[in-house]
């Protein structure tokens, strides 16, 4: 699993380092593409692929069906992973508004990259624990699988 938090450096040609644990999860492959919250989604090759399936399979006459494709496909690109790190491409790096610090946060089976500034807007919200009450209330989260009726 892709789990934990990381600063990482981009060096002159927007590569960065992953970490060991990350390097593991992503030997089969990767994907990185534009996220919903102005960062950027690294993918491994079969939660990419889930996700594809699930997105081809919607209704292309939907308007909004065809927003989510160009969102999510339009920008994807597979990344391999050399020795030297994970290359952002120029017009991913512009969206992500990622400058020189950037953060690696794990997500399971895709890790987000964020610039600083964001990701604390993003914490702000997180630690807002009055708010998470009722913010998480409706969803359904649990440590053991129910099975649907």
């Amino acid at each position: 699993m892709l789990l934990g938090k990381f600063a990482r450096t981009l060096d002159a040609k927007n590569r960065i380092t992953v970490p060991s644990s990350f390097k593991a999860e992503l030997t089969g492959g990767a994907y990185m593409t534009q996220g919903f919250d102005r960062n950027l989604q690294v993918l491994t090759a079969d939660a990419f692929q889930q996700i594809y399936r699930q997105a081809t399979s919607l209704n292309i006459a939907d308007p909004l069906a065809r927003l989510l494709l160009r969102l999510f496909l339009g920008s994807a690109i597979e990344v391999p992973q050399g020795r030297t790190g994970l290359a952002i491409p120029d017009n991913l790096k512009e969206y992500a508004g990622l400058q020189e610090n950037v953060l690696l946060i794990g997500q399971g089976d895709y890790f987000e990259i964020w610039a600083p500034d964001l990701w604390a807007q993003q914490e702000a919200q997180l630690r807002d624990v009055e708010v998470n009450a009722s913010r998480f209330a409706a969803l359904t989260l649990g440590t053991r699988h129910i099975p649907m009726a």
